[in-house]
């Protein structure tokens, strides 16, 4: 079994277990202090219901439980546990928490208080709300003064929070299911997590505006509630059975699919150097080469880029991060001199004014920044007849929050990483249902702009919420880690196919999803499921999806597509299954060959398939 953990994970640590309580038609699970997928009668009322401590750098504190006790009877069932949560400075904060339940209500209450000066970015509840059959549709938001306001959950990805100041959400769950959640304690207010490919319309305590980290004064209590209630009809349509075999269809598009891009990193140019077959293994066509002179990039970098691209032969992206710290135009000539001087040959040039690599949340100054039109005619002006490319380093929240003048521009991009808010597998898979809105609200913006995505990984490269990104020398699952043990398992393999499949039908130009080197490379380091320098999975998938790009896409449709994805070419269908279990396929037809993406080992040729947790695999039709 911890081989199977290590294989599937890249490490043996468990996840927290979880316990389902239930009573008549409502349901919910347990983990970690939490409740995660409110359900009644099957369908999803809330994703999760969660209270949350966030350090002054928005990475989450993790509670200790103690002095847990739970009863249940056909009534319902009350649960207690008393929860603490140290801050980097060590200060604790202890939270008595309850939550009780009977068939059509919740509620989720906590009491703390802290032992000395707690800083903090957040202390408190946050509720959030599915996107699948919610976005578009109507809800009612009451407010601290009792008005209510009638609206919709917004549909393109809202940049800003689409409700403030919330006591209570009225929404339609399915027709004749209704849910009103209420709010007690503090000020709340919404955002549209979708900016960050979390699933969930986010209902969070104390407001954005105020200043931010703030302290828990030592000894001041504090509490907050949650009160879910459900109203339900008694001719409300049942659940989908989720049981059944899932169905897969194959369906022509008129997008291509895209190229497949690798990055590079100055940190990891001697293992670079060392694994550029591994380029010509999986069929790569663009590099996307990092460059950051505030982080101390110098003329090495670009000689070390200029090295692998005559060896490689492929084209090269100078990701460039300009300080603005200097008029545009001497910096930006300083730059194509030592470009020069590297013997770098530029396929294009993406810009992005280093200040904008950090983000501007809602009620913050914006840092000072030169307009980005003059950004990029210093750039034009610099590298002229080179191909430009604009938008964010970061995440698509950034491009959502301060939109690009796409006029000057060759194509935009951005990146998106899955472990921002929440780090566990389910959390990390659920991503896709949020993807896809962001490829959506993208082109929505920018029309037919050609468009990158890229490096996105599931570690986090750069932290634009806080200071840093979050070390893990213990390689588990925490949010905003910068190594993550999954990238090198069959989770991170499942993961990419899943992400790509995702984003295709969006018609990308090319579509980074690793380094060549280094925790969010293709090769495999020391105490690996793979072998010191062998291919980690996800190479094997990168090299199935290079075999296809160009080539006229088949977006693929699943009966469930919260548990497989796929895309395919008119001759190749590639599966991922996204989930803990196995799953049981039924082909759109049957199939000449059918193997395993991470050995090559084939399957039946029949059309039902069994895939085993996080499996991928290649289907010759």
């Amino acid at each position: 079994m911890r081989d199977d953990l290590f294989r599937l994970f890249g490490t043996a640590e468990r996840e927290p277990e979880s316990r389902t309580l239930a009573v008549g038609s409502l349901s919910m699970d347990f983990q970690d202090g939490n409740l995660r997928s409110l359900r009644f009668g099957g369908h999803e009322v809330l994703r999760a219901i969660s209270f949350l401590v966030r350090d002054k750098d928005w990475g989450t504190c993790r509670a200790r439980l103690s002095n847990l006790s739970l009863e249940e009877d056909e009534q319902g069932f009350s649960l207690a546990y008393a929860a603490r949560f140290t801050a980097p400075s060590g200060a604790n904060l202890d939270c008595d928490i309850a939550i009780s339940g009977t068939a059509t209500s919740v509620r989720f209450s906590a009491d703390c208080v802290s032992d000395a000066d707690f800083e903090t970015a957040r202390a408190g509840f946050v509720v959030l709300h599915p996107v699948i059959g919610v976005a578009g549709e109507p809800v009612a938001i009451t407010h601290g003064d009792g008005s209510v306001e009638e609206a919709r959950w917004p549909d393109t990805i809202e940049p800003w929070q689409p409700f403030k100041d919330i006591a209570q959400i009225t929404h339609r769950v399915v027709p004749g299911i209704m849910a009103t959640t209420k709010f007690v304690g503090d000020v709340f207010e919404m955002e549209d997590q979708r900016n960050w490919t979390d699933a969930s319309y986010k209902t969070y305590v104390r407001p954005l505006a105020l200043p931010w980290p703030y302290l828990v004064p030592q000894g001041q209590r504090f509490g907050q509630r949650i009160c879910v209630e459900v109203l339900a009809e008694k001719n409300a349509a049942p659940a989908a059975d989720r049981s059944d075999a899932i169905s897969v269809r194959v369906i022509p598009t008129n997008v291509r699919c895209p190229a497949v891009g690798v990055g590079l990193r100055p940190e990891c140019l001697r293992e670079e150097l060392g694994a550029l077959d591994v380029l010509k293994a999986i069929g790569a066509e663009h590099l996307i080469a990092h460059f950051d002179p505030a982080a101390g990039h110098g003329i090495e970098a670009l000689k070390g880029y200029a090295a692998i691209a005559t060896k490689s032969g492929l084209k090269v992206t100078l990701e460039l991060a300009v300080p603005c710290l200097r008029p545009l135009e001497e910096e930006m000539a300083q730059f194509a001199a030592m470009v020069g001087q590297a013997g770098l040959d530029l396929d294009t040039l993406f810009v992005c004014p280093s200040a904008d690599r950090q983000s501007t949340p809602p009620g913050s100054k914006w840092p000072e920044c030169p307009a980005l039109s003059d950004v990029y005619a210093a750039a034009r002006v610099a590298f002229p007849g080179l191909r430009l490319g604009g938008g964010m380093m970061s995440y698509f929240t950034e491009l959502n929050r301060k939109r690009v003048p796409p006029d000057q521009l060759n194509y935009v991009s951005h990146s998106t990483n899955p472990i921002v808010h929440a780090a566990d597998d389910l959390s990390v898979m659920q991503t896709f249902e949020a993807l896809r809105h962001v490829v959506n609200s993208t082109r929505a913006i920018y029309g037919n702009k050609p468009y990158r995505i890229g490096p996105s990984t599931i570690a986090m490269r750069q932290n634009p919420y806080g200071s840093a990104t979050k070390d893990n020398p213990a390689g588990s699952r925490i949010p905003m880690a910068n190594v993550d043990p999954r990238h090198n398992g069959q989770f991170g393999a499942a993961w990419t196919l899943a992400y790509a499949a995702t984003v295709a039908p969006a018609a990308l130009d090319v579509l980074t999803l690793s380094t060549l080197a280094g925790p969010f490379g293709l090769v495999a380091g020391e105490g690996e499921a793979s072998a010191m320098g062998e291919l980690r999975p996800l190479a094997r998938v990168l090299a199935r999806l290079a075999s296809l790009s160009h080539q006229p896409l088949y977006a693929v449709e699943t009966s469930r597509p919260d548990a497989v994805l796929g895309l395919a070419s008119q001759k190749r269908l590639l599966l991922a299954n996204i989930t803990g279990a196995e799953q049981t396929l039924v082909l759109p037809a049957k199939p000449r060959k059918v193997s395993m993406i991470a050995d090559g080992r084939e399957l039946a040729t029949q059309r039902e398939v069994a895939l085993k947790p996080y499996a991928c695999i290649d289907v010759d039709l």
